[in-house]
């Protein structure tokens, strides 16, 4: 049991991370309709960016402050200007070819420009570990965790308490009405894809310092968020959350008790039930959707 206690407690820390990367792919579906192929690539270059500043000297607070600017430009301006607007006219299928494309040329970008060997990457919080109960659980877990899942509740609190929040809501909801109610949809779209971008930039931080900072980082991440979010519910943020941790739960389980050949087709198994017993997802809700 002892075991077991603290293989969940590590899949939390882990589904955690998940969790961030899938609440992502949430709130752009929600707010424009758009399914980013390229999102474990935007927890990458940030993470590659925070590299490149901790070897020009510069701190790991600093790094990290750099990294959302960055982001918010490049992952969140520049993508939906450069990539999503000009397709969007031609329905959902340009896009998701176009962030598979984009996915695809960041990866050869990172590795040709950069490095194709792993970076190492600071560890941001104790390398300790404490015994609770019998337990032994890493400080890098519990602050993996807390974090990640304070990022997660901050992001539901801010869309469900705040003007600018609710806003951005009515216009997942119906554009038409959001407009016509006078809310400026193209800026609250943006906002959506700005905080996909800080929270891309925050999960980097969190994973980098446990997996390194890896070219191809982002494929096994990107896919295992998309996983999470179909589970929990595409519409739902707080699917989000709970697709994440059952993916890093169960990952963590199966390579222990199963076989470490098995972590990663856990994801695309639970996927798969899923999808043929609740095709909404465990919390999402079946609805007619019109953008």
């Amino acid at each position: 049991m002892t075991d077991f206690l603290q293989l969940f407690f590590s899949g939390l820390a882990t589904g955690s991370i998940y969790a961030l990367a899938a609440l992502g792919f949430t709130l752009l579906w929600q707010a424009s309709g758009t399914i980013n192929f390229a999102q474990g690539e935007f927890v990458m270059l940030p993470a590659f960016i925070m590299v490149i500043m901790l070897h020009n000297g510069m701190a790991l607070s600093a790094s990290f402050a750099i990294s959302v600017v960055v982001s918010v430009l490049v992952l969140g301006w520049l993508f939906k200007r450069g990539l999503v607007d000009p397709l969007f006219k031609y329905g959902m299928m340009p896009i998701v070819v176009a962030t598979i494309g984009l996915s695809i040329a960041m990866r050869n970008g990172v590795r040709a420009g950069y490095s194709s060997e792993p970076q190492p990457f600071p560890m941001i919080f104790p390398d300790q570990v404490y015994n609770l109960a019998g337990i032994n659980i890493s400080a890098s877990d519990i602050g993996t965790f807390i974090m990640a899942l304070g990022l997660v509740l901050m992001t539901q609190a801010f869309l469900a308490k705040t003007v600018t929040g609710r806003a951005m809501q009515a216009v997942a909801q119906n554009t038409e009405s959001a407009s016509v109610l006078g809310i400026n949809v193209p800026r609250m779209i943006f906002y959506t894809f700005a905080i996909n971008a800080i929270l891309a930039a925050a999960a980097a931080l969190l994973v980098t310092p446990i997996y390194l900072a890896k070219f191809d980082m982002g494929e096994s991440l990107g896919t295992k968020a998309f996983f999470a979010a179909i589970i929990g519910g595409f519409n739902n943020t707080r699917g989000a959350l709970l697709g994440g941790l059952i993916v890093g739960v169960s990952e963590n389980l199966a390579a222990a008790y199963i076989s470490s050949a098995y972590k990663d087709a856990v994801a695309l198994i639970i996927f798969m039930v899923v999808i043929l017993f609740k095709p909404q997802g465990l919390l999402g809700r079946k609805e007619e959707r019109k953008v």
